[in-house]
């Protein structure tokens, strides 16, 4: 790990949010990330190791999700 890197915001259980791309884990939004890219890369490790986990990207400003899937091999 880089000494540099940052690590990912938090996000308050009663927090909406109005900027950003939330990772969203089964349902719960865990951590925010300044690009979608970040967020998906994030999501793409958690499925590797915990394929059974439903992940998606909440892109707050567009009030979406995108699904992140697990890459076939």
């Amino acid at each position: 790990m880089k000494r540099d890197a940052k690590k990912p915001e938090n996000l308050p259980a009663n927090m909406i949010p109005i900027d950003g791309y939330i990772l969203s884990v089964d349902g719960k939004l865990k951590s925010r990330y300044e690009t979608s890219n970040e967020a998906v890369v994030a999501g793409s490790k958690l499925k590797e190791n915990f394929p059974v986990i439903q992940v998606a990207v909440f892109d707050a400003a567009a009030q979406t999700y995108t699904p992140v899937n697990l890459q076939e091999k």
